[in-house]
């Protein structure tokens, strides 16, 4: 009688070996590719008198802008 009272939990779903493996490979190489390629357009033209405020500048705008619009997600 206790055995047919008892509730059978369904166990937890795991991830996908896509959720778990490639997408985080994904989205670091995007990242990255974003902090390269404004780094490099920060540097490309250089005044000669901004030094290293131009592309520090520069990658944190671009990280400003990703978290503004990735944030929720």
């Amino acid at each position: 009688q206790d055995v047919l009272d008892m509730e059978v939990k369904p166990k937890p779903c795991r991830p996908h070996w896509y959720e778990r493996h490639v997408q985080p490979c994904l989205a670091e190489l995007l990242g990255t590719a974003l902090f390269i390629f404004t780094g490099c357009l920060a540097v490309l033209e250089d005044s000669g008198g901004t030094g290293r405020l131009q592309p520090a500048l520069a990658h944190g705008l671009a990280l400003a802008v990703t978290v503004a619009v990735l944030g929720d997600i």
